[in-house]
């Protein structure tokens, strides 16, 4: 009980302090629409009169966190599942889009680190290219690849998923490449002195020795996998999905849709890292492996 507590006590404190500052910022953006309105009708307000309307308008610049809650509230709890309304629906589809990508950037990652390993050509040649694609915005290649795809008839989750494949293989490839290049020299030589092959050598000394990589690396491959099914079902006008609801909010000025939808992609993403940690955390301690 004292360690979860020295644990959560730090965390709580972050929040508490993130929730006070966005009340703050709250008041401040929305209280020029206060007074413009009272001046409208020609009536003088004092900030005392203002402030608690700040933090109950429909649309505001800021919503405030507890107009955010409400939203999230009424859109999970308060709806069916079902209902394309519902934020949970919109979580389903865009999380159907980011596990699908994100095995896709896994898989590919990992094979493109086994050849980089394995080859110093595609080392040399490779990982310079698997370094420049990061440098091209998402947001400029996420409309090309739906476009591309719809011309061939590839629709629905599988061009999302890939924009996803796109953001998650680059750490599961680095992480991959550090992992397997991990092995001290003394016990590849080791290896090479028993004659073990080079299938041998990577089941038994190089693969073990890269799962905690692959799993720290895994945490950032989905959280990035999220971000691209996002991106994803902007370009394409989505009516499902998180980003659709980002979207509506903005065309609607529904700034408490779009917050309330942010947060929960936010608590998404958390939860998947999570995920993946503990599995990665059970599967080294059944390898009795360490953490990279």
């Amino acid at each position: 009980m004292p360690m979860i507590k020295d644990r959560a006590l730090p965390v709580l404190t972050v929040v508490a302090m993130i929730i006070a500052v966005w009340y703050a910022g709250a008041a401040l953006l929305n209280l020029k629409f206060e007074y413009d309105q009272a001046e409208r009708i020609g009536k003088e307000m004092s900030f005392t009169e203002a402030l608690p309307k700040t933090m109950a308008q429909e649309r505001p610049v800021l919503p405030a966190p507890h107009q955010v809650a409400v939203e999230i509230w009424q859109t999970t709890v308060e709806k069916k599942v079902t209902s394309k309304r519902s934020l949970i629906y919109h979580a389903w589809i865009t999380l159907s889009a980011t596990l699908l990508g994100f095995v896709f950037g896994t898989v590919l990652g990992i094979l493109l680190a086994v050849g980089i390993i394995h080859s110093r050509v595609l080392d040399k040649s490779l990982m310079p290219w698997i370094i420049t694609s990061q440098t091209i915005p998402i947001l400029a290649i996420a409309p090309m690849i739906i476009v591309v795809l719809n011309s061939i008839g590839i629709t629905g989750l599988v061009p999302k998923a890939i924009i996803s494949t796109y953001l998650s293989f680059f750490p599961v490839a680095v992480g991959m490449v550090k992992g397997l290049g991990s092995p001290d020299a003394i016990n590849m030589d080791l290896m090479r002195t028993f004659n073990a092959s080079r299938s041998q050598i990577f089941w038994k000394l190089r693969w073990p020795t890269a799962v905690p990589y692959l799993f720290t690396s895994m945490k950032i491959a989905i959280a990035a996998s999220l971000v691209g099914a996002i991106v994803g079902e902007l370009p394409t006008g989505a009516v499902a999905g998180l980003g659709a609801r980002l979207l509506a909010g903005s065309y609607y000025g529904q700034t408490v849709q779009i917050w309330s939808a942010l947060i929960v992609a936010a608590i998404l993403a958390g939860s998947l890292v999570a995920i993946v940690g503990l599995v990665g955390s059970w599967l080294n301690r059944r390898m009795g492996l360490r953490e990279a």
